[in-house]
């Protein structure tokens, strides 16, 4: 199960960007529509053997997923080392810019914030290696795609991580659904590294000492806070939003 990826626009991004081998797709035999007729064509271009099935053997291969009639059969994720995630934002000569997701445990929560970092610029993400959700299927699904694109690295310790990319000259900054600053009081053009908290506990009090910077998003509303992904995409938004800010001002003072 571990080694599929379903759904038309996972499967379009995995072939699209070939970053794992893909040895099968599957494809309902009463599948249509142009998105299939996209990725059929994509598995073709890359030499993806092409298999027609029973919609009712792709649901036993997906375990009851929601495919929406395609799984590739793929090889295991190619995690990246932080190394990866800095030569990332050397490319595209930006300061670094990582998210760091300390202990989230819903692969739902992992692909959604995994496509908000890849949506709004961010060179990578960082993850711990236990308690912690991989990506499996249903965070590739959850991220329509977005985990094949994002360099998403994989950490013994979180701590140490942080104390190493402190080193190399990144802000840590933490979020908390109490105390901190708002978000557009901490200057997040900085070389940053944005850490997001698990679902229910947040960040954990190792962790959080480890952080240069907490801040909270102010909420208007009688519900106590958001979850770790809406939270997360809120503070990704705030830091794409500064630095866009910040490149327009650097622009116009240029004669």
């Amino acid at each position: 199960m571990d080694r599929l990826v379903y759904g038309v626009r996972p499967v379009l991004e995995l072939l699209r960007a070939r970053r794992r081998d893909v040895s099968l797709l599957l494809v309902a035999e009463d599948a249509a529509g142009g998105g299939l007729r996209e990725v059929v064509e994509a598995a073709r271009a890359a030499d993806v053997a092409v298999e027609q099935q029973r919609r009712g053997a792709l649901d036993a291969v997906a375990a009851g997923a929601v495919h929406q009639g395609v799984v590739a059969v793929v090889g295991e994720y190619p995690y990246a080392a932080l190394d990866d995630l800095f030569a990332v934002a050397e490319a595209r000569a930006e300061r670094p810019f990582f998210v760091l997701l300390d202990g989230v445990q819903d692969p739902h929560n992992l692909g959604a914030l995994t496509r908000s970092a890849h949506v709004f610029g961010a060179h990578g993400v960082v993850i711990p290696q236990d308690r912690a959700a991989p990506v499996t299927p249903a965070a590739v699904k959850a991220s329509a795609g977005a985990t094949e694109h994002t360099r998403i690295a994989r950490v013994v310790n979180v701590a140490r991580t942080l104390d190493e990319l402190r080193e190399r000259g990144l802000w840590i900054v933490g979020g908390v659904a109490e105390g901190g600053r708002p978000p557009w009081e901490v200057d997040l053009t900085e070389p940053v590294a944005v850490v997001v908290g698990g679902e229910g506990k947040g960040i954990r009090p190792l962790v959080l000492r480890s952080c240069d910077f907490l801040v909270r998003i102010p909420m208007a509303g009688k519900v106590a806070a958001l979850n770790a992904s809406a939270a997360g995409a809120v503070l990704l938004y705030e830091t794409v939003r500064q630095r866009s800010v910040a490149r327009a001002a650097g622009a116009q003072e240029v004669p």
